[in-house]
């Protein structure tokens, strides 16, 4: 919305800010499922069981036009790859510059392909302090909901069918807060919007309550969100009911097994991972076997290790087919993958891929220890109950603050101990750890929950 638009919305009562949602909503998917929208999802509908062989071919010829293609249209790629040999054969795909964040930053009017007005512009959340703006073309951002939608539509998924949504848009005011109202609802596609702004153990009862009541058949958003709900209702022992929702379809943030575990069994439901990024990443899809899988025909992906060579488990570098606004090519998406092996059966032939390792800087350093991961942090609760939520922030190599929001009825000193034995056995005995007890850790402007903030990356990169 634009600030005019946000001034009207702030100023209307909450039946008429449903409306504004709504209509807001008519206006983006006007964009998203017009033009070549039903080209792409048919193909994607056709092309879902074609071999490795096949899906090999696709790609390779894609990733010729489209390299062709900024070579010839972004101004940034004609200078850096011009004078490299058969740039466009993707065996030839590592002679080619690994490019990065600050590239995009630094180049915007180079690389991009198109005008502002000509485009669509997504800007990612910024975690990192710093957002990145990228241009859309019609057809790339048409090509990407086709694929979405052809993966949630593999579990029955449809726009328009009840759908409780939980991401980065901050549509409530204070009136709603006031009421204990945190959500706004699209009456005609039948999305409830629920804020990621206001997950406090305080609210979290009003939450659950209304999800309860609006009984939507599916779950999309961050799931950090929807994890704090479903502890909550487990520790309340308020029961879910049965057969209502029918797939959870996480974004935006790392999916570790306890969040799954946990969304699963308190839900209901089956989760169904996907990975991709606002910038453009090509996608990664978990199929009904509860497996990871490339998506070949949306680009060419690279596993690398700290040399820059070929790797089952290292820092992904993606080739996005459908960024022909601002083309990422060899791009360092801040991300890791391990590579699976085998195949599926499932009909879906794409690689397999054994896990999705999240931000390369979602790790903590321990001098003793070295880097551990964000997975091997979440494990610290177990065996520990009155923790709503915490974060870990890392500011110096030698000590870590854990901010925590506890619930003064169940914890106590002896889950203090066990928390903090369970850190220990993951950081090491020697870096120092403060336990600070607060009453909210906020999330971040884009809404999504950082569980480690590691603010020296800089200071660690060659440890």
């Amino acid at each position: 919305m634009g600030n005019l638009q946000e001034k009207i919305y702030a100023k209307s009562p909450h039946f008429i800010q449903n409306w504004i949602v709504s209509l807001y909503n008519v206006l983006a998917y006007r964009k998203r499922y017009s033009g070549k929208y039903k080209h792409f999802i048919n193909h994607y509908l056709k092309n879902r069981n074609l071999s490795v062989d096949q899906l090999n071919v696709i790609q390779a010829n894609r990733y010729s036009e489209f390299v062709a293609y900024a070579k010839k249209h972004s101004e940034y790629y004609n200078k850096t790859l011009g004078g490299i040999t058969a740039s466009e054969d993707i065996t030839n795909i590592a002679k080619l510059p690994i490019i990065n964040k600050e590239t995009l930053r630094s180049n915007y009017s180079g690389i991009y392909t198109i005008q502002k007005n000509e485009g669509i512009i997504s800007k990612t959340g910024g975690t990192t302090g710093k957002s990145l703006e990228v241009l859309y073309t019609h057809d790339d951002v048409q090509e990407r909901f086709a694929l979405l939608d052809n993966f949630r539509g593999s579990f029955g998924y449809k726009l328009g069918k009840k759908t409780a949504w939980f991401s980065g848009k901050n549509l409530l005011s204070e009136k709603d807060i006031n009421k204990k109202r945190f959500w706004k609802t699209d009456h005609i596609y039948n999305v409830r919007y629920y804020s990621t702004f206001h997950i406090h153990g305080k609210y979290l009862a009003y939450y659950l309550k209304n999800l309860i009541q609006y009984k939507p058949l599916y779950m999309v958003g961050f799931p950090s969100t929807m994890y704090e709900i479903a502890k909550y209702g487990l520790a309340k022992n308020i029961d879910f009911p049965e057969n209502t929702i029918k797939a959870i379809f996480p974004t935006a943030e790392t999916i570790t097994d306890d969040i799954r575990e946990v969304l699963e069994g308190y839900f209901k439901t089956n989760l169904y991972n996907q990975y991709a990024s606002s910038e453009g990443a090509p996608f990664i899809f978990e199929c009904k076997n509860k497996k990871l899988h490339l998506e070949l025909q949306s680009g060419v992906f690279e596993v690398l290790d700290e040399e820059n060579n070929p790797s089952e488990k290292g820092r992904l570098i993606v080739t996005s087919f459908n960024t022909h606004g601002t083309p990422l090519i060899r791009y360092d998406i801040g991300d890791q993958i391990e590579l699976g092996t085998g195949t599926c059966t499932c009909g879906n032939n794409n690689p397999l891929v054994k896990e999705v390792l999240g931000r390369i800087s979602d790790y903590i350093y321990s001098e003793e220890i070295g880097k551990i991961n964000l997975g091997n942090i979440s494990n610290a609760l177990k065996g520990v109950k009155g923790i709503i939520k915490f974060q870990i922030q890392q500011d110096a190599i030698e000590r870590l603050l854990v901010l925590i929001e506890k619930d003064e009825t169940v914890f106590d000193t002896k889950y203090e101990e066990v928390f903090l034995k369970n850190l220990r056995d993951r950081v090491g005995a020697k870096i120092e750890i403060e336990l600070r007890y607060v009453d909210a850790i906020p999330v971040e402007k884009s809404g999504k929950f950082r569980l480690i903030k590691n603010n020296i990356k800089d200071k660690i990169q060659n440890q």
